[in-house]
């Protein structure tokens, strides 16, 4: 018998990773509330995300990427991060993987 085709071993979507900046200047431009992220996360959302801190992501020196303070959503830059920017953009990735089946 193949279990991995078994319903017991449900294949489980991968996490949405998010790094938030807390090298000195994202830190200062408001990465400082921004390292709570989880905890202010819905419910729904908090099996779903991992959240961790990155001492810097090194954003901060090409302006193509918009202002601090950065995040990386999926291994993508996320400017002008704020808590409730962050949970919109967070929304829309779990609803677009949830459709997806991911």
């Amino acid at each position: 018998m193949n279990t991995f085709n078994s319903p017991c071993h449900e294949v489980k979507p991968e996490k949405i990773i998010v790094e938030i900046c807390l090298g000195t200047t994202c830190y200062l431009m408001g990465a400082s509330d921004l390292q709570f992220l989880e905890e202010q996360l819905p419910k729904h959302l908090r099996q779903h995300v991992q959240v961790q801190g990155a001492s810097c992501l090194g954003y901060c020196k090409d302006h193509k990427y918009g202002n601090a303070p950065y995040a990386k959503v999926d291994g993508f830059p996320f400017a002008e991060a704020t808590v409730d920017g962050l949970v919109r953009h967070l929304e829309s990735i779990y609803s677009r993987k949830k459709e997806d089946g991911a």
